[in-house]
């Protein structure tokens, strides 16, 4: 559903634009109260916002571990799939966030993936056919205190060689 969504709708805007209003007006996106505030023309930086609100404070009042996780979990596998585009499978394959302080604030995350990385992936990749590639970032605020620091693994294969690798574990 999504799929066919966005084939129709990049008729009409910007795939920036697409991927900002997406996020935002996606219900799995909205309940982490996440909004995303830019996106570059070249999809590279993502910068979104987690205010402190009614739906995502804890017990103690700061913003939820939970919500500060699931607002960042899906930006760069999402990223890079649309960078890389139909000839690459990108999937998630693990997280860790250490929290460093309570977010009695709003925070802040930029996820930023630059050109030498995307050369770095394309040339690991051709020559291997997949890769796992570790990706950081902080959820901060407005001043830069780290309220926590985000990894992710991501997986990243061309799909002819997924596809062969799932054959054979068939």
């Amino acid at each position: 559903m999504y799929q066919k969504a966005t084939a129709f709708l990049l008729r009409f805007m910007t795939q920036a634009t697409l991927f900002k209003w997406g996020f935002n007006i996606s219900p799995m996106y909205r309940h982490t109260k996440a909004k995303i505030l830019y996106v570059s023309e070249d999809l590279q930086e993502v910068n979104i916002k987690i205010p402190l609100a009614f739906g995502n404070r804890n017990f103690v009042g700061s913003i939820f571990g939970g919500s500060l996780f699931s607002a960042t979990d899906p930006i760069f596998m999402i990223q890079l799939m649309w960078i890389l585009g139909k000839e690459y499978v990108v999937w998630d394959k693990a997280a860790t966030i250490n929290y460093k302080k309570p977010a009695y604030e709003n925070a802040y995350c930029t996820f930023k993936i630059s050109n030498q990385l995307l050369t770095h992936i394309k040339e690991e990749v051709s020559l291997k056919g997949e890769l796992n590639l570790e990706f950081k970032t902080n959820i901060c605020s407005k001043d830069g205190i780290v309220f926590c620091e985000l990894d992710k693994t991501l997986y990243i294969a061309t799909k002819a060689h997924y596809k062969q690798k799932m054959k054979q574990r068939k």
